[in-house]
């Protein structure tokens, strides 16, 4: 199993090189939420994956209450800032909250702001999520995504699926002192999942 990370605005600095030399293959970083905030440490956390030679990722913080396309086009002129989509790069939507709306209209924003990157970048975005938030409903309709699966009280590789998947691809398996994943496969395997310059 390959090893990686995730970080956001709360790690500040990263490491890159020390994490690449302990052997982490992988990296997802936090680049935007909703439709207007972006992660200052965002277009340093890209680059840095790149220089490290990680299979980079990105992420955006799901808000349902907002319009889908125009959180997904923020995300994705974000990523162009910071120097774009390369071969094999890595897509996620994080979706943990409702922001009080009811499951299956959280579903319907995370279908829509899918499809809509998808459609840019022939990415199929991977769903961070944990079960509880999953069995509730609220990810209907995306279980042909890759699943990125929150479950620290899961031993390291063995997490509980949740409806709509069948199977894992991520699972984030600690969250202390950083977010520590495992991929199930090789990093031929991962880079398959991302991006390809039509």
């Amino acid at each position: 199993m390959l090893q990686g990370i995730d970080v956001s605005n709360w790690q500040g600095s990263v490491d890159w090189s020390g994490h690449a030399e302990a052997g982490v293959a992988f990296a997802f970083a936090k680049a935007t939420e909703g439709g207007d905030w972006t992660d200052k440490w965002f277009a340093r956390n890209w680059n840095g994956m790149r220089e490290s030679w990680l299979v980079c990722g990105a992420y955006h913080f799901a808000r349902p209450k907002g319009d889908p396309v125009q959180h997904a086009r923020h995300f994705l002129a974000t990523i162009r800032s910071a120097g774009g989509l390369r071969r094999g790069d890595l897509i996620a939507l994080d979706l943990e909250t409702g922001d009080g709306l009811r499951p299956e209209q959280v579903a319907r924003y995370a279908r829509r702001w899918c499809s809509h990157v998808e459609r840019l970048t022939g990415v199929r975005p991977f769903i961070y999520t944990f079960r509880s938030f999953a069995d509730s409903g609220h990810c209907a309709g995306l279980g042909e995504h890759p699943l990125w699966i929150a479950g620290p009280e899961h031993a390291r590789g063995r997490p509980a699926v949740p409806r709509p998947w069948n199977d894992w691809t991520i699972h984030q398996y600690a969250q202390s002192p950083v977010d520590r994943n495992v991929f199930h496969g090789t990093r031929k395997d991962l880079t398959k999942l991302g991006f390809h310059p039509r």
